[in-house]
This record gives C-alpha cells, structure tokens and sequence, in this order.
C-alpha cells in the first residue's frame, strides 16, 4: 500500500504535490489543510485519510475528526494534528498511547519535519511531515511518501517542495 503523507497545507496544493501523491493508493493529511478546497483537490488523486487541525473551520470539521486510528495493511495507525512527538506527547493523547500504543503515530502542527521511533512503546514510529504549504514560518515545504507492507512503514521518503515563498 503506498501512502502519500502531509500536513499544514493551509489551503495551498500546486499541481507538484499533486503529481507527486499520483501514484499512491491513499493520502493522509494530518491536518491544517485549510479550506475543504484541499481535501477535493487531493480526493481527485486518491483516497484521503484526514484529521482536523487548529486553523481548519466547520467545513473539514464536518468532515474529519480530531483523532483518527485505523489499520492500513496490518498497520495500527494513531493520527491527530496536535500530538507531540516521544518523550514529549500531548496531553489530549498521552493516556491513549501509553494504553494502546499504535505501530504509526502521524502528527502535525510544528512544522517540523520529525521522523523518530519510541523505543519505549514498542518501537513506535512517529512522523510528523512538516508543512506542505506555504504559510508558516518553515523555510523548505516537506512531504513523506513510504508503502506499508504487512504491518511495517518501508520505502520511506522525505521530500522537499522548495522554498516557501
């Protein structure tokens, strides 16, 4: 299963990212994607995954939750937008993964392209994209593209979209 990842879009998707998500089987936006105009845009490519994150309105409120877990191809996936990272998780998910830690922690919000795993929850990988868009103060727009293959995340790719303007 290829997985097209991103975040802080912030109403913005040139036809880049769109090539760049044409071949994968599903995106996952993890949040701040700024109007619904975005979710259709990327919807036209693929299958869309999403959380809601703090500067998206009641038009991708409706449309997605806060917190999303789902399996993907054996994978236990935990997304929010607000989430920490390990050693430092948020408080509003803390709890949830220490119960039940997920194979795949996805955050937003920081802007921070952060890939790191938890040794202590089981190896937890955690991955935060960055920021695809343009607002923000990030200087380089990232994305991540990797499959899921029997439960493990391979083929793991940062990639950088250039400079924000």
């Amino acid at each position: 299963m290829k997985i097209g990842l991103l975040s802080d879009t912030h109403d913005y998707v040139d036809d880049q990212i769109l090539r760049l998500l044409g071949d994968r089987d599903e995106i996952w936006h993890a949040g701040d994607f700024g109007t619904s105009r975005v979710a259709e845009r990327l919807i036209e490519v693929a299958p869309l995954r999403g959380v809601y994150g703090n500067i998206d309105g009641q038009d991708i409120r409706v449309l997605y939750p806060k917190v999303l877990r789902f399996e993907a191809n054996g994978l236990d996936v935990l997304m929010t937008h607000i989430g920490g990272y390990p050693g430092k998780y948020h408080p509003d998910i803390r709890d949830q993964i220490k119960a039940n830690p997920p194979g795949l922690f996805i955050t937003g919000h920081s802007h921070i392209l952060k890939i790191m795993p938890d040794k202590t929850l089981n190896n937890l990988l955690h991955i935060n994209p960055g920021a695809a868009g343009m607002h923000g103060f990030h200087k380089v727009r990232t994305m991540v593209r990797f499959t899921v293959e029997a439960g493990k995340v391979r083929d793991l790719q940062v990639i950088e979209l250039g400079k924000r303007a």
